[in-house]
């Protein structure tokens, strides 16, 4: 187990409590509602108290010269949330039942991102254990939790997080939230956390107050950024690091989604992700530890593999322009930064063959160039999905848009995105076409709440519907409310059975031609809606897609009798793909067309 430098340390002698605030000679904690102790400071800005008749159980605060009391920064439980006491939280009391889990193998997984505040009525861990059955029958293989760490207020996306080690009491104790790893592992079910490293939340970051947190040598749009490269730098990157490898170690999570790194601005010599990347994976020893990115410049660079394929940094990245073009093809939308998308089935293909659409080209939309090539590697380096909580929030009323477009279109890109070579994720619901919105929601003082109003606006103006007059209120407790799974409609869902065919098709044919398989290996053909892909996987194996996602019959861009058909929706006979055709083969690799 990792020796963690941050937050209250267990000793036969008591609770050592630790604080490093360089910025104060002295520093005190209060231990329930008894007088402050002094603590004993060191030249390295480290604060030590030793109390002797601490425990499990025990809430306390530092105190500060100017007699501001403020919470353990690595605090691992708060009671009464962010600017409350902290808790002593004895995490290895807890007893794992699935403690020869190691994880499962990168290409085996099916994500199932959620919300746990709207994952369930009660929104808590505990109640999202009744649901794991549902997901294991489904064929889902990991759970992508959205940030839990601890947040001012009742609700939040989880993106305001400001206690980076504490789960949101909302949502149920720590000892909770190992309950639901450990059942999801007695399923086979892995668990990936996302995690916030480019900023804080605008309230109860106290940090500032004792530590050099920011620097104003980088600017994010949170304004300044973190101070991961300046004086002072070393401990800020040391307790991101541990915060890292406390879900891993502590938690024994499966996995971590890294939230917009491209906004983690450092200059030192090595990155802090690549920092990060080393020490988890060295931390995960022999366990099957997953890390992924969410990048806007989509940077190829942190998905490099090695001579063997093996994963060097990242092990993948959420693709927004696989995102992108299967959402216009699906629902006609070519606004806002969908235009940049907009076109033929040549954009479609290159996603799927290659990862990304744009690979240094100029985007319109951004006003200047965007990513770099990506063909090289394997298609399992992208994680795909036709709904996230970005792309649903993003959206003036949050709406499902996916749920609500042309059956025959929605079944077509299920049909690519379920069975394409490259990880799959849905959105929690989405697999009975769950009518819900999920809007961006928020909780905090009333003039905060007036800020997030308008910055949302601004932030968002360019997309239609955050320019009227009556925009839905992000920080209501009736938008939070909207967003809540109604799970009384998924038994009389039709959608449900056809995801469980198209997984249990995954898991049986596609699955086995992932291991091993190589970049560089596919081509993809396109005439107007139509288009074709062609993969070479593992085992000798050639995957191929032939896909017609328009409303008139056309014929295809290559014959469409290669192998085996493995899944056909739709019509492929008399030489043309009738509206909203997909078909799946798979053939002896005789080398690409």
């Amino acid at each position: 187990m990792t020796k963690m430098m941050f937050g209250p340390a267990f000793s036969e002698d008591g609770i050592l409590f630790r604080l490093w605030a360089p910025l104060h000679e002295r520093v005190a904690v209060r231990i329930e509602d008894a007088a402050p102790r002094p603590m004993q400071a060191t030249e390295d800005g480290w604060h030590r108290c030793m109390v002797a008749d601490a425990g499990a159980g025990t809430r306390y605060r530092f105190v500060l010269p100017d007699g501001l009391e403020v919470p353990d920064p690595a605090s691992r439980f708060q009671p009464q949330d962010v600017h409350g006491p902290s808790e002593v939280v004895d995490l290895s009391s807890y007893r794992w039942n699935s403690s020869e889990w190691t994880g499962r193998p990168w290409e085996e997984m099916v994500i199932y991102e959620l919300h746990v505040g709207c994952f369930t009525a009660q929104g808590t861990f505990r109640a999202a254990i009744d649901r794991l059955d549902h997901l294991h029958e489904l064929g889902v293989t990991a759970l992508q939790i959205m940030p839990v760490s601890d947040f001012p207020g009742r609700y939040n996306w989880g993106y305001d997080g400001v206690l980076p080690y504490a789960p949101d009491s909302s949502y149920g104790r720590p000892e909770d939230l190992m309950a639901l790893v450990d059942a999801a592992h007695e399923r086979g079910i892995s668990v990936f956390l996302d995690l916030v490293y480019n900023h804080f939340g605008p309230d109860g970051n106290y940090i500032p107050s004792y530590a050099p947190l920011f620097t104003d040598h980088h600017k994010t749009p949170w304004g300044h950024g973190i101070n991961y490269d300046g004086e002072g730098s070393e401990m800020i990157r040391e307790f991101v690091i541990e915060n890292a490898l406390y879900w891993i170690t502590e938690f024994r999570l499966d996995g971590l989604r890294f939230d917009a790194v491209h906004a983690i601005k450092d200059d030192s010599k090595e990155h802090l992700l690549h920092a990060l990347a080393r020490r988890i994976r060295a931390a995960a020893g022999d366990r099957h530890v997953h890390l992924l990115v969410e990048n806007e410049e989509n940077d190829s660079e942190l998905l490099q593999r090695d001579g063997s394929g093996a994963v060097r940094l990242f092990t993948a990245q959420w693709n927004d322009d696989l995102h992108h073009v299967l959402h216009i093809a699906a629902t006609g939308e070519t606004f806002g930064y969908y235009a940049d998308y907009a076109g033929d089935g040549d954009k479609l293909g290159r996603a799927l063959a290659e990862g990304f659409v744009f690979q240094g080209e100029h985007m319109p939309y951004r006003g200047g160039s965007r990513g770099r090539p990506s063909g090289h590697l394997p298609p399992t380096a992208f994680v795909s999905f036709i709904q996230n909580h970005d792309q649903i929030g993003n959206r003036a009323l949050g709406d499902r848009i996916m749920a609500a477009s042309p059956a025959d279109a929605v079944k077509a890109v299920i049909s690519i995105y379920l069975l394409a070579p490259e990880v799959p994720m849905l959105f929690m619901g989405e697999e009975w076409a769950a009518g819900e919105p999920f809007p961006f929601f928020c909780d905090f003082d009333e003039d905060l709440n007036d800020k997030v109003r308008k910055g949302r606006r601004e932030e968002l103006s360019r997309l239609p519907g955050f320019d009227a007059d009556e925009l839905l209120d992000p920080t209501a407790p009736s938008t939070f409310a909207a967003a809540k799974l109604d799970w009384s409609k998924c038994a009389s869902s039709e959608r449900l059975e056809f995801y469980r065919r198209l997984l249990d098709l995954r898991h049986q044919r596609i699955v086995p031609l992932l291991k091993g398989a190589g970049g560089g290996n596919a081509a993809h053909r396109s005439d107007g809606a139509t288009f074709a892909v062609d993969w070479t996987l593992a085992g000798d194996r050639r995957l191929h897609l032939d896909a017609n996602l328009g409303s008139e019959a056309v014929r295809p861009p290559k014959r469409c009798d290669q192998g085996e058909t493995i899944f056909c929706l739709g019509s492929g006979d008399g030489g043309q793909l009738a509206p909203w055709t997909v078909i799946w083969r798979i053939s002896k690799d005789e080398g690409l067309a």
